[in-house]
């Protein structure tokens, strides 16, 4: 029986230690997406508006998982940019999410809704990363 326990206690930790290290890494496929969204004068409250009343919703019915949204507290981006973090299980994932996102009529009515008066967002960074071995767990 001891050595029954011992070597469950070894596989136990050995699983441990691996599930450790994937979820240090951000688990075996995972990405996080950096988005910037530049926007054009005077529009940043309408893209605010947009991401915090319709956006995150459909992100979230097509898979993409918001971990935060960060505006800038200095120039020269004050006031005109927006800063968030997306995960998705897999760069593949991501590619299918983005779609989907895309085609979704909800998406559609209400991107072209607020762009009724111009529009938001001039330009869009999209940088994809995954996390360091040192990384705080997210």
């Amino acid at each position: 029986m001891k050595g029954l326990a011992a070597g469950t206690m070894v596989s136990a930790l050995a699983e441990m230690r691996g599930l450790a290290q994937a979820s240090a890494q951000g688990g075996a496929g995972i990405v996080f997406e950096l988005r910037v969204y530049h926007t054009y004068e005077g529009k940043l409250d309408d893209l605010l508006a947009r991401f915090r009343d319709h956006t995150i919703t459909i992100f979230n019915r097509h898979g993409m998982e918001s971990v935060a949204y960060w505006t800038p507290t200095d120039d020269p981006l004050k006031g005109k940019t927006l800063f968030y973090i997306l995960k998705h299980p897999s760069r593949q994932a991501a590619t299918a999410n983005w779609a989907a996102f895309h085609a979704d009529p909800e998406w559609q009515r209400v991107s072209a809704a607020s762009e009724a008066n111009g529009k938001l967002v001039e330009k869009v960074d999209s940088t994809f990363l995954t996390l360091t071995d040192f990384s705080p767990k997210l």
